[in-house]
């Protein structure tokens, strides 16, 4: 039986309803996104740049880039649309700089009518989440995106294939697993799966909330 929050019938309209958007993805709101921003930049993020924010929840990054960048440049993508419209609602100091049409409820990493200018893409602890086919889905539809030139992700990590079959405790306390959510995963995977959807992958060793490990993929031969 799945122990992720996330898929239990109801999950969001009870947090939503309760105003427990900022809450449901993760806590440390200022600071993460103070953290997303600052790695973007980090890889070059401009305010000419087209960004997707892949799993963007209530808009935590979403309410310090979308600012920042020219307006109609930020995508988002989350598996509840309602969340992504509470963020709207709630986080955005001035709204009409975000059409709600580029606010994608997408489950399936399959970025639907997000269009071919996106030049950034992030996934901050999205991942953590999820089984990693999902990791693997994301990279490969990523690659229909010829202007990419960098996804930045974040992933639990299991220091050896041993340890990795056991709960592991992370080093901001954070346990983590193998079969169910919070997952960990091998660096190795992380690089054989980008290695076989497309992307080099580079691991960052920036300290990031929960003891997340950030990469940052580049498209092979770009």
């Amino acid at each position: 039986m799945s122990t992720n929050p996330y898929e239990t019938v109801g999950f969001y309209d009870s947090a939503i309803g309760a105003g427990r958007h900022r809450a449901i993805v993760g806590g440390r709101w200022e600071e993460t996104g103070r953290i997303e921003m600052t790695i973007l930049q980090g890889v070059g993020l401009l305010p000419h740049h087209h960004l997707l924010d892949i799993g963007a929840g209530a808009l935590r990054l979403g309410c310090k880039a979308v600012p920042y960048l020219e307006p109609g440049h930020y995508w988002a993508t989350d598996a509840s649309h309602a969340l992504l419209m509470a963020g709207h609602r709630t986080e955005l100091e001035n709204q009409s700089r975000l059409d709600p049409a580029q606010l994608i409820e997408d489950a399936r990493f399959e970025y639907p009518g997000v269009p071919a200018t996106i030049t950034h893409a992030i996934a901050f602890a999205v991942f953590p989440h999820l089984p990693m086919a999902f990791l693997r889905r994301a990279l490969t539809n990523l690659r229909r995106f010829e202007k990419l030139e960098n996804f930045l992700f974040t992933v639990f990590l299991a220091p050896d294939a041993v340890t990795a079959l056991t709960p592991y405790r992370q080093p901001d306390g954070v346990v983590t697993h193998n079969a169910r959510a919070p997952y960990h995963i091998l660096a190795e995977d992380v690089s054989h799966l980008a290695h076989c959807s497309g992307w080099q992958v580079t691991r960052k060793n920036v300290m990031l909330p929960r003891g997340q490990i950030l990469f940052i993929a580049q498209p092979i031969g770009a």
